[in-house]
């Protein structure tokens, strides 16, 4: 156990940083299409956060045309180029999936202020 342990840390991003469910991140990440590669930036809310070793992941939210758009993205995976954090939400859950059903104003959350 102890060798699988060490490859693990290995490959383990530091990095990323510290965000959770309500915050607004910017995902770059590395597409390949047939031999050229590019960045391809992914904006929106944290849904939910599955923390873990090799295996954590985070889902991001987004609205494009009307449309919602999730994706999970693997947290410590080499195809992610950089996250930035936009701005940190202030919700109650940790995992926020009533974003689905709300649209407009009412799917807007409140941002993180020094005072609060």
């Amino acid at each position: 156990m102890n060798i699988i342990k060490k490859i693990e840390q290995e490959q383990l991003r530091i990095d990323i940083p510290q965000f959770k469910a309500g915050d607004t991140v910017k995902v770059h990440q590395r597409i390949i299409e047939g031999g050229k590669e590019r960045i391809q930036v992914f904006q929106g809310v944290v849904m939910r956060v599955h923390r873990g070793t090799t295996n954590a992941t985070f889902t991001v939210r987004k609205v494009s045309d009307g449309v919602g758009v999730e994706r999970i993205y693997p947290m410590h995976s080499p195809f992610i180029e950089r996250v930035e954090l936009v701005s940190e939400g202030r919700v109650r859950r940790s995992r926020i999936y009533y974003l689905r059903n709300l649209k407009g104003k009412a799917a807007r959350i409140k941002t993180k202020n020094q005072w609060d």
